[in-house]
């Protein structure tokens, strides 16, 4: 008998995954289905409803992050300024509007083709790099959308370098 017969199956689900690191981190989740989870994370600004989608067509992992900050009607036109100016300093992901519901999130992939499988670790970093960008340029869609900021004004708020120690 070959070796390759002898060894079981270890291909585990990436949505499984993410369902062990919610459950460690006492994050509240709903399991849609196999191919689909929704956690609730805590932000620095804002919790943030992450939800996580394997898409086994496009052997891809996908996150989506939307936090509370519905964009009026009057104001999508500035806050589209500002996404592209957040999307043009983001190396991985991007941020987009819902047009219909008006919801800002954040999205990125992670590609698994020819059988790849997930780590934990890479999940985790999915993750968090979806929570750090929401982090990071929350308050300038605050800055737009509730104090009228322009798309310029609230980007130059958020990305202020400091100098120096308090």
């Amino acid at each position: 008998m070959a070796l390759l017969e002898l060894e079981p199956e270890t291909t585990v689900h990436p949505v499984d995954i993410i369902e062990h690191i919610a459950a460690i981190n006492d994050w509240n989740f709903e399991r849609q289905d196999t191919d689909e989870i929704s956690i609730s994370v805590r932000g620095s600004w804002s919790d943030y409803h992450v939800s996580f989608n394997w898409m086994e067509d496009l052997e891809s992992l996908h996150i989506a992050s939307a936090f509370d900050l519905k964009v009026p009607e009057p104001r999508r036109a500035e806050v589209k300024a500002l996404i592209a100016l957040v999307n043009e300093q983001l190396w991985i992901g991007h941020f987009d509007v819902w047009h219909h519901e008006g919801v800002i999130l954040f999205r990125n992939s992670h590609l698994l083709t020819g059988g790849a499988e997930v780590s934990p670790q890479q999940c985790e970093a999915l993750l968090r790099s979806a929570t750090e960008s929401c982090d990071l340029y929350y308050q300038a869609f605050q800055f737009v959308v509730w104090a009228g900021k322009s798309a310029t004004e609230a980007l130059e708020s958020v990305l202020f370098e400091t100098v120096g120690e308090a």
